[in-house]
């Protein structure tokens, strides 16, 4: 009950702190409010206020306040994902952007963006309208099935077989991206530059709330598995002796961050690190705690995206600084930091 407790204290704390700095983060861009600040105007469109003006109430609810709600969804399932997939793996490594599932979906949703006019119209409206979510999904799951088939051998997975099939997966996904770069016109190029550098500039409230369906659902079976991923730490045969279903486990986890990290690169692009960062940190609070890391993750990472969405459009203002360059610049600290101790730990 303690442990509970402290638990509850702890996310109660956080989520203070994105409370603040979400409204950090509505206060903050060029547009000016006529001296109010844009919280005042966001009350006054949560009020139905009429006398405001159309820009004022577009600029805070369908600009701003849809940006930070889709940095707080994506934030803390990318993050959650990178959480869930290095305590299944039992290595600070293995997450999404390292192991290939970035660049499985982001290789998918480009062939749809460049050759999907060839195919969509026979197909149903409901999947034209998803087509390009439905296949970084696709993208994201193949490549996990893909990577934990080479790195897997008589029920072991191999974690250098697994990081070195990623950067395979990688360097073919990012290949084939290419070209079609090359073989694009001007508005498939810019949407596949979106893509590559990672935005949340095409945040919309519909958007928000297909990740927020996908969030409950993945949440709804992975917040659960903390105490499954501490006996993961001991290894799979001990695992299975205290109860747990290893290859039931292994199934969900790899369908459902598939499909959080596939619905993520649909509406933002490749944003790199943010599962690599907040599990790390965590780690150095909680040691390696899955029931405190887990559910403080899904907060940190929404924390720490948030953060840098804020950064990134305010640093070069008026124009705006792609978000994966700034989390793949406080990420690759990071990275060299863990390598470095794994090289003092050999």
């Amino acid at each position: 009950m303690k442990t509970q407790s402290k638990l509850y204290v702890y996310i109660t704390i956080s989520t203070v702190l994105l409370a603040i700095i979400a409204v950090w983060s509505l206060n903050t861009g060029v547009y000016d409010f006529d001296g109010k600040s844009a919280f005042e105007v966001l009350g006054k469109v949560i009020m139905g206020d009429s006398t405001l003006s159309l820009s004022d109430k577009y600029v805070v609810w369908d600009v701003r306040a849809a940006r930070i709600i889709m940095a707080i969804l994506i934030g803390s399932m990318l993050s959650v994902s990178g959480t869930s997939l290095q305590g299944l793996f039992r290595n600070p490594l293995a997450t999404g952007d390292l192991i290939g599932l970035t660049a499985g979906a982001t290789l998918m949703a480009a062939i749809t963006i460049v050759l999907g006019g060839y195919f969509r119209e026979y197909l149903p409206e409901v999947i034209q309208f998803s087509l390009v979510g439905i296949a970084a999904f696709i993208g994201s799951l193949l490549a996990m099935l893909l990577v934990y088939r080479i790195s897997t051998s008589g029920g072991k997975t191999n974690v250098v077989m697994m990081l070195l099939t990623g950067v395979a997966i990688t360097a073919i996904g990012f290949s084939i991206v290419g070209f079609l770069i090359y073989i694009s016109k001007d508005e498939q190029l810019r949407d596949l530059t979106f893509w590559n550098m990672g935005s949340l500039a095409a945040a919309t409230w519909t958007k928000n709330i297909v990740l927020a369906v996908v969030l409950l659902i993945s949440y709804a079976i992975l917040l659960p598995k903390g105490k499954a991923l501490n006996a993961m730490m001991l290894g799979e045969k001990d695992a299975q002796h205290l109860g747990i279903n290893v290859e039931r486990l292994k199934k969900q986890i790899v369908v459902i961050v598939s499909l959080m990290v596939g619905s993520c690169v649909a509406f933002s692009g490749t944003i790199g690190f943010v599962g690599l960062i907040v599990p790390y940190i965590l780690r150095l609070l909680f040691k390696s705690n899955y029931n405190f890391i887990l559910p403080l993750s899904a907060i940190f990472g929404s924390i720490l995206l948030l953060t840098a969405d804020t950064i990134s459009r305010s640093i070069v203002q008026p124009s705006e600084l792609p978000i994966g360059i700034l989390t793949a610049m406080m990420g690759a600290p990071i990275f060299i930091a863990i390598l470095l101790k794994f090289k003092k730990s050999i």
